[in-house]
């Protein structure tokens, strides 16, 4: 193989590899959990102390859709997930919160895993931007959770 500059391997960005080093530490600290009341109780607080350490825009946001989610989802169960908030249903999860912030990215995102019941054809929106969570968001975001669960 030629070693030229324009076939450089360009591999997992530093925010992708520390996202994969949070997973693995979230899996080791959920098998060291006794009940699944403590588990769920943890997980909440993990969820709730890692949107408070985030920029202010993207902890408003999240802080935001924590709230539209547990209040319009009770059944789906908080959680970290690659070290972002995720909400999800018998451990799986069905939806996150992705902070511009940690990706360097222009925005951040309300994401959605193919769990999520969002069918409209044959084509629908999986992940939708987010700068900001207005009553309108909120309102939206609250629906398709909903969606998502039903």
């Amino acid at each position: 193989m030629s070693s030229n500059a324009s076939s450089k391997h360009e591999g997992f960005t530093a925010e992708e590899r520390a996202a994969m080093k949070d997973h693995a530490q979230e899996l080791k600290a959920a098998a060291r959990r006794s009940s699944a009341a403590d588990k769920a109780a943890q997980a909440e607080k993990e969820v709730l102390a890692k949107i408070a350490e985030m920029q202010d825009s993207d902890r408003i946001m999240a802080e935001r859709v924590h709230a539209v989610v547990t209040a319009n989802a009770p059944g789906l169960a908080p959680k970290l997930w690659y070290g972002m908030p995720a909400y999800a249903l018998d451990g799986k999860v069905v939806c996150f919160f992705q902070s511009a912030e940690k990706f360097k990215a222009r925005y951040a995102t309300l994401g959605f895993s193919d769990l999520a019941k969002l069918d409209e054809g044959t084509m629908w929106a999986a992940g939708f931007a987010l700068t900001e969570v207005t009553a309108e968001v909120e309102a939206r975001i609250g629906a398709l959770v909903k969606q998502a669960v039903s």
